[in-house]
């Protein structure tokens, strides 16, 4: 039975591709070294639509409309600019409500694109273009430590890593954080109240990496202007000894924390990375691995969850579960010595 596999990798190659939303301008070449906050490729993007209908403002049949309409699409047009005037004693006119580009023309309609802005997409890790997506964006590749999490916020920032968890279990508050930490990426255990990411934004840091944060949180997280990455999940959850162990021992290095959106059809998952001097490329990551005794799995179901152990066997047939459920299960050695027999779903591959 193939297995999910969680990165948390001390060193490894790394490739990442950094794509637009939408069409624009890729601003860099193959083989360039980029860091983590070059602009890689940029856009227009308009957050608005309008649309006008001229033939009803004009009282007039679509057709005569069209007739009528002074611009053709891609016009790019002014704020109260003239689309339309009807013809007579007492002339009706139709004008742009702001700024904007004319996308369509026709059947007495024209659509407008508004509220334009410029997009700038950031290479986000320090590494080399090995290839280029035209009017998208680029592939980076780089080596380092990796380390995948269950959560993020959508943001992307690197600065340098600094741990103030004294221990897996820590409680990060707003206590903690003074001026000495802004502009930090910081590693702090879990959060419980908004006062302490109020207190990260008013500092400002760079990053969050956590180990869990409260579910009622999630919303407010969400509209951090800074990246945050949770690595184990919702609740009093500790950081798993794996993440915790190479994140703090990385303490002091830049690290990139790009708390990409969990998709699992896409594969996408919120990650750090650490990048780390190389002579020779490192093996490339392994996307999805095989069930098989000795593998090191991380529990995802309660009432281990978090816990990190090795397969010491994979139980033949189907296994009755506690719960009266029959499943394909195998027996964990859990790395406080005790041993657990868990469903294969409930397991991911650490590595």
């Amino acid at each position: 039975m193939q297995a999910p596999v969680n990165h948390i990798i001390g060193l490894t190659s790394i490739v990442r591709e950094r794509l637009l939303p939408v069409s624009g301008t890729v601003l860099v070449r193959l083989n360039q070294k980029v860091s983590p906050v070059d602009v890689i490729a940029e856009t227009n993007w308009a957050r608005e639509h309008v649309l006008l209908d001229v033939a009803r403002t004009l009282r007039v049949h679509p057709n005569v409309a069209d007739r009528l309409v002074k611009c053709k699409v891609d016009d790019r047009l002014p704020a109260s600019a003239e689309i339309a005037v009807s013809k007579g004693l007492f002339p009706r006119s139709v004008r742009a409500p702001r700024e904007g580009r004319v996308v369509a023309v026709g059947g007495g309609q024209v659509l407008m694109e508004v509220g334009e802005t410029k997009i700038e997409l950031r290479a986000g890790i320090p590494g080399t273009i090995v290839e280029i997506i035209a009017n998208r964006g680029a592939v980076i590749q780089t080596a380092g430590s990796l380390i995948q999490g269950v959560w993020g916020n959508g943001r992307i920032d690197s600065g340098l890593l600094v741990n103030i968890a004294e221990s897996a279990d820590g409680i990060l508050t707003a206590g903690r954080l003074d001026v000495s930490l802004r502009g930090s990426i910081l590693l702090a255990g879990m959060v419980k109240d908004e006062e302490t990411l109020q207190a990260a934004a008013d500092l400002p840091v760079r990053g969050l990496i956590l180990s869990s944060i409260y579910p009622s949180l999630i919303q407010l997280a969400r509209e951090m202007r800074f990246p945050i990455m949770v690595t184990d999940g919702f609740g009093p959850l500790p950081m798993n000894s794996a993440a915790y162990k190479l994140l703090s021992t990385n303490a002091k290095r830049e690290v990139t924390v790009n708390a990409e959106v969990y998709d699992r059809y896409s594969g996408a998952r919120p990650e750090a990375i650490i990048p780390l001097p190389i002579s020779a490329n490192p093996p490339a990551l392994r996307e999805v691995e095989t069930f098989a005794v000795g593998l090191q799995v991380r529990l995802r179901r309660p009432p281990s969850l978090g816990m990190i152990g090795s397969i010491v066997a994979i139980k033949p047939g189907m296994t009755i579960l506690p719960s009266g459920l029959r499943a394909s299960a195998a027996e964990i050695k859990l790395e406080n010595g005790e041993t657990v027999v868990a469903p294969l779903v409930n397991l991911e591959v650490v590595g």
